[in-house]
């Protein structure tokens, strides 16, 4: 893809995880972004980052001498950022906030900008402080940062832009700025907001009503969010609560999910928003040269012992899960990986379900299982399921483990050396999860409820496998009890023959896996997609 004729585009997102130590990313969300303007620099695609700088980033959790999830936080300096000289300003509670433009392409990404408020000219400077840390007033604020305070700085940085992409609805505040900008130029509401809506495109991720963030219209308007539009104006592009995905659907000219199944539930979700622009599927993807390990490259390409490379890579994992554990794993058994933010629909306790059956492979180590993932700090239910995983570890030493405080680099290390990738949230509430794409390509099988992309990779007993069969029914209790019987069907009879008696099988699958995914599930395809169907108008 060359940059030529492209249009260009400004991504704006709460979040990017670029590198581990690097901590303006909570999870998904962010490593989606981060790869996204990693592999635009790869296809020299015209596409820049706006985003926030944020202070203290998302939470440092580690686990207490009780078992017990706790958060912490850290200022963190970042000598690497590229001072633009520019600063702008918003207005919250009818203050002016002054917001300093900082900017990077450290690592090896199209250029990212950021907005800080942690300047001396601010009196409340923490609001770039800490992310998702806060609900109500202070996530508002942080919202006319990301998207008035953006659209204000690409003007301030007088780069001209084409198209405007919001990556989920934390950025839906960008388009009432642009709204005020035609208005300021004659037009009035109706037409401003309809050209506003030819430049601005959506993507929603979220697959939960109740996960999408609304405000009440009361508390907008007291922290100064209308930008200069009427309750009435407001009230019409996202309701009373106004709903920030409702605002992104009724202000862009195309919306996406991001995955096929993705798009059927966004858009059962969404029916019966009017005046909402159509939504289609974008299956995401992962930036291949981040996540997946040149050994296994070499290996696959050369036609090489893709064991070999496997065995090695996984033993640097079991020593790395030492060092952070002190747990010692067995590099000759069954390694399975789980790593998931904390949230009761990804079920990350499913396999525990039957502990007659599963107890006797986890007391022998046949069966082992290393989990990550932090709970939102807020969430008691999210910090439950931590502390439930870290009894399940003192229930069975040796054979499970739980590594505290997830980031990229555990990421990479669990996606890189498991020998299976599970998955097993409750269909369809998985919207695409890219982790088991960064897996699939290190040769690392998939065995996974058919939810977010896995239905479009998966060839059952070939590259991995799925089991549930695609049941979904809204009782949970009788869904939680098809698919655990449908996970130790497959895992006791199908997954653990293959590995322990059949290794020619296993690695023809890692083959296969890795053959199956490293084009279609990556950022090279995902960004021809977003031009194709989404920035460039037909």
């Amino acid at each position: 893809m060359t940059q030529q004729h492209l249009p260009t585009v400004a991504y704006f997102s709460m979040e990017f995880g670029l590198e581990s130590s690097f901590k303006i990313y909570a999870g998904g969300l962010g490593i989606l972004a981060g790869d996204y303007i990693k592999g635009a620099r790869d296809e020299g695609a015209p596409i820049i980052g706006i985003g926030i700088k944020w202070k203290q980033g998302y939470t440092d959790q580690h686990i207490d001498p009780d078992g017990k999830p706790y958060d912490t936080y850290h200022n963190y300096m970042y000598e690497f950022l590229e001072d633009t000289g520019i600063q702008v300003s918003v207005t919250i509670r009818n203050i002016d906030v002054h917001c300093k433009v900082w900017r990077t392409e450290k690592f090896g990404n199209n250029p990212l900008y950021l907005l800080d408020t942690d300047i001396p000219q601010n009196s409340d400077s923490w609001i770039t402080g800490q992310l998702y840390g806060w609900f109500g007033e202070e996530r508002i604020a942080q919202e006319i940062v990301l998207g008035i305070g953006g659209v204000r700085a690409l003007r301030a940085l007088q780069i001209p832009v084409d198209v405007y992409h919001f990556n989920e609805g934390h950025a839906a505040l960008a388009a009432t700025e642009l709204i005020r900008e035609k208005m300021n130029g004659g037009r009035s509401f109706e037409e401003a907001w309809q050209a506003t809506r030819d430049e601005v495109v959506f993507t929603t991720h979220t697959p939960i009503r109740e996960g999408n963030e609304s405000h009440p219209l009361e508390r907008l308007e007291y922290m100064s969010a209308f930008n200069n539009l009427t309750r009435e104006q407001m009230e019409r592009i996202g309701g009373n609560p106004f709903n920030m995905t409702v605002a992104g659907l009724r202000l862009s000219r195309i919306s996406n999910g991001v995955a096929k199944l993705h798009g059927i539930t966004a858009n059962k979700m969404w029916q019966d928003v009017s005046g909402r622009s159509a939504i289609i599927s974008i299956t995401n993807a992962i930036h291949t040269p981040t996540w997946v390990d040149p050994r296994i490259t070499e290996a696959y390409e050369s036609n090489g012992d893709l064991w070999a490379a496997h065995m090695e890579i996984k033993r640097e994992l079991i020593r790395f899960i030492e060092e952070r554990s002190g747990i010692a794993l067995n590099a000759d058994h069954l390694l399975i990986g789980f790593s998931r933010r904390a949230a009761p629909y990804k079920r990350s306790d499913l396999i525990f379900s039957k502990p007659e059956l599963i107890a006797p492979y986890l007391e022998s180590g046949k069966i082992q299982i290393v989990f990550s993932g932090k709970a939102h700090p807020l969430d008691d239910t999210g910090k439950r399921i931590v502390s439930n995983l870290v009894a399940m570890m003192k229930k069975y030493p040796g054979s499970v483990v739980f590594l505290e405080n997830y980031d990229m680099t555990i990421g990479a290390g669990l996606t890189r050396g498991s020998d299976i990738w599970l998955n097993n949230p409750r269909r369809p509430l998985e919207a695409s999860g890219t982790s088991g794409m960064k897996a699939a390509m290190n040769g690392v099988l998939n065995c996974s409820i058919l939810d977010g992309w896995w239905p479009e990779a998966c060839l059952d007993g070939e590259n991995g496998w799925q089991f549930g069969d695609g049941f979904e029914t809204d009782n949970t209790e009788a869904l939680d009890r098809h698919d655990g019987e449908a996970l130790y069907e497959t895992l006791l009879q199908r997954v653990l023959p293959t590995y322990y008696e059949n290794r020619p099988k296993w690695v023809e699958m890692m083959r296969r896996s890795i053959e199956t995914t490293r084009e279609p599930f990556a950022t090279k395809r995902m960004i021809e997609e977003y031009y194709n169907k989404m920035y460039i108008k037909a």
